[in-house]
This record gives C-alpha cells, sequence and structure tokens, in this order.
C-alpha cells in the first residue's frame, strides 16, 4: 500500500510541479531536479503509511500548496477549497467527519481572530488553509492541537533564524503556509 501512494505522489507529482509553475511567473521554470515530484512522493507515502490512506488527500494538496507558497506567496483558492469535499469524503468511512468538521471550524476560527488581529501578519489564505488542517488533523484532539501550534512554532523559529543570520528582520515576510503544513504533517505521522 505504502509503495502505491508513493507511486501515486510520484505521479501527482508532476501535477504539483504544473500547478506550482503555473503561480509562478517564470518565463520557463526548470523541470528538473525532480525535487517537487521527490517530495510529493515522500509526504504521499509517510502519509499513508503512518496517518493512513484517509489523510493522503492533504498530502497531495498540501504538498502543492505549500510549494505554490514557498515560490508564489500564494494559497490559492483554487486547490484549498476542493480540498474540503475530497478529505471530508476520505474520511467518511473512518467515522472521524464530525470531528474533522468540527477541527476544522475551530482552526479556522483561531486563524480568522489572529488574522482580524493582524491582517498584514497574515493571510486569508492562511486561515482557509487552517481550516483544512484542522479537518484533516482531528484524529484526536492532541494531534489537532500540536498540528495547530506546531505550524506557529516552525514559522516563530525560521522567523528568528532570518533574524540571527541577518537575511531579515521583524518586518520581513515569508510564507507560513508551508510552516503550517510541515506541522500538520509532523503532528498527524506522529499521531500527537
Amino acid at each position: 500500500m505504502v509503495a502505491l501512494m508513493a507511486l501515486l505522489g510520484l505521479v501527482a507529482g508532476h501535477q504539483v510541479r504544473a500547478l506550482a509553475d503555473a503561480y509562478d511567473d517564470l518565463a520557463s521554470p526548470p523541470p528538473w531536479p525532480p525535487g517537487v515530484e521527490l517530495l510529493t512522493a515522500a509526504v504521499t507515502a509517510l502519509t499513508a503509511w503512518l496517518a493512513g490512506p484517509p489523510y493522503t488527500g492533504l498530502a497531495l494538496a498540501g504538498t502543492a500548496l505549500a510549494v505554490i507558497d514557498w515560490r508564489t506567496t500564494l494559497l490559492p483558492d483554487a486547490i484549498t477549497l476542493p480540498a474540503y469535499p475530497i478529505i471530508a469524503l476520505t474520511l467518511l468511512p473512518t467515522g472521524e467527519l464530525p470531528r474533522a468538521l468540527l477541527g476544522a471550524a475551530a482552526l479556522a476560527a483561531v486563524y480568522g481572530l489572529l488574522w482580524f488581529a493582524r491582517p498584514a501578519a497574515m493571510g486569508l489564505g492562511d486561515v482557509k488553509l487552517a481550516g483544512l488542517i484542522g479537518m484533516a488533523a482531528a484524529m484526536s484532539w492532541q494531534t489537532w492541537v500540536a498540528a495547530a501550534f506546531a505550524g506557529q512554532l516552525l514559522g516563530a523559529l525560521y522567523a528568528v533564524a532570518l533574524l540571527l543570520t541577518g537575511r531579515g528582520d521583524r518586518h520581513t515576510q515569508f510564507p507560513f503556509g508551508p510552516f503550517m503544513l510541515l506541522g500538520a504533517f509532523v503532528a498527524l505521522c506522529l499521531g500527537w
């Protein structure tokens, strides 16, 4: 099953690259190295193995969103919004859908409040992504809490690294979605 998910991720990684290239303003992005494809394969396989096949939808959508956000600082609704019903459908047979919907609403509300308090510090795409993460991470409340805070912690550590290396100051903007998704991935795979 894991090998099949890795193969699915490798094939889907080609589409993830094409999506990322479509949002990037490079005239002709380089097709190699196959980092995006390998990343998608690894994330998909690890998610299927450690969290379970129902969570591979988040792995695929999340990889695309992370790559696009890192390259363009955009979290496109064209990927985020369709991922909600896809993940809901994959969670339906597990019996976790009611808790997942509650988790989505709760984490989107938390990020919505953060966005409302400081709209310059966070984009509305991050709020929509938070709902998606809250939905997928609601397998247990410990996982939900870990996913919610791990992204904040990873983003803060990156900001501190920028400050310490002199590559940024306290006003430096950077994409937050990849850190949110990495935190969710770690929480899901470790089952916190």
